[in-house]
């Protein structure tokens, strides 16, 4: 009687063997993740010893490098990574200054941590709302949509005055230093530090995404958008995603403004903020947050600088209001001009050029 199993068939009673357990290691955080919190701990460091070597009026300069630094930056993911041009920054952070505002008189118990994560969620809302109806527009019809937002938004305060305040704005009063740190910390150290540690959170998570697959995506659209559709990459998503988080960057900066001057009024946020933030972005240099910081520290001691120099000639005051522009704007076709990467291209080319020497 032939057997119906052939000589190669494995025998049925045998029990194939259970896979050993896997012994791979949990993921851990990543080295970038690592460097960017030590460099942001570092700054952190040396922002709060810089506020005890200066004034009063310097450590509010301080402070608003800072919130400045990170609206630039969410801009900087916007523009320089994706490509999207606009005109409407300001806009969010009206949204975040009147976010903290409305929170702070209505519910006073809420803690300041809550009312900037509040902030980053009212942004978020914002900027999906205009990202899915500017997503399919490119070049000036983006800037047309996000300059009619700048310049309508910051008008919903006179017409709701009853609630915004009107042009006066609302004015309100935060918590400065601890009670326990009286005597040794101000009121001004105290919220430039809290605004730096803010800003440097977010940067931190501006950095990470940056170099990870959603800043990939981001510079591949930028290159060339046809090309990133049929590699997979969801466009349309994809730009929304980065308005989202810019427009959430420029919420938070409203709030640490907000917070930093206890008041929020809509001539703070005008057009010309908008387009001054997206000057400085040019000035200090496209494709790196690197170019935030120059951009910011810009913005604040150019003005400064320019006002002193109009002080200085005994100019009247139509005049002597237009000089920090005037100073800014020459600056920014001179910087252009020689270096288009900005001032953070300038000192990188400076640097490559030292070490090859």
């Amino acid at each position: 009687m032939t057997s119906s199993l052939r000589r190669d068939d494995p025998p049925t009673d045998v029990v194939a063997p259970k896979a050993a357990p896997s012994t791979r290691p949990r993921p851990r955080i990543r080295p970038v993740l690592l460097t960017h919190l030590a460099a942001a701990l570092l700054a952190l460091l040396g922002v709060v010893a810089l506020t005890f070597l200066v004034g009063p009026i310097e450590q509010l300069r301080i402070a608003k490098v800072g919130y400045l630094m990170l609206a630039i930056a969410g801009l900087q993911l916007l523009v320089g990574a994706s490509g999207q041009i606009s005109l409407g920054h300001g806009a969010f952070m009206f949204i975040g200054a009147y976010a903290t505002a409305l929170t702070v008189l209505h519910a006073p118990m809420v803690p300041l941590a809550a009312i900037m994560v509040l902030t980053v969620v009212v942004g978020c809302l914002a900027g999906i709302v205009v990202g899915a109806a500017t997503a399919r527009l490119h070049g000036p019809y983006l800037a047309g949509a996000t300059l009619a937002l700048a310049v309508g938004l910051p008008a919903l305060a006179l017409y709701f005055s009853d609630i915004l305040g009107g042009s006066n704005g609302l004015l309100f009063k935060m918590r400065g230093a601890p009670p326990e740190l009286a005597g040794l910390v101000t009121d001004n150290q105290w919220k430039a530090w809290v605004i730096w540690f803010t800003v440097l959170v977010a940067l931190v998570v501006l950095a990470t995404l940056s170099r990870g697959r959603l800043g990939r995506r981001l510079r591949a659209i930028r290159d060339d958008e046809a090309a990133a559709a049929m590699a997979g990459i969801p466009v349309g998503r994809t730009k929304v995603t980065a308005f989202v988080i810019s427009a959430g960057c420029g919420s938070l900066a409203g709030a640490c403004e907000a917070y930093l001057l206890g008041t929020a009024t809509p001539s703070s946020f005008s057009l010309a903020l908008s387009l001054s933030l997206l000057a400085a972005l040019v000035l200090g240099g496209l494709g790196s947050l690197w170019g935030a910081f120059w951009g910011a520290l810009a913005l604040v001691y150019l003005e400064l600088a320019g006002k002193e120099l109009a002080d200085l000639l005994g100019l009247s005051s139509s005049v002597a209001d237009n000089v920090p522009l005037v100073f800014f704007g020459t600056l920014l076709i001179v910087i252009v001009m020689a270096w288009p990467m900005g001032i953070h291209g300038a000192l990188s080319r400076l640097s490559g050029v030292v070490r090859r020497r």
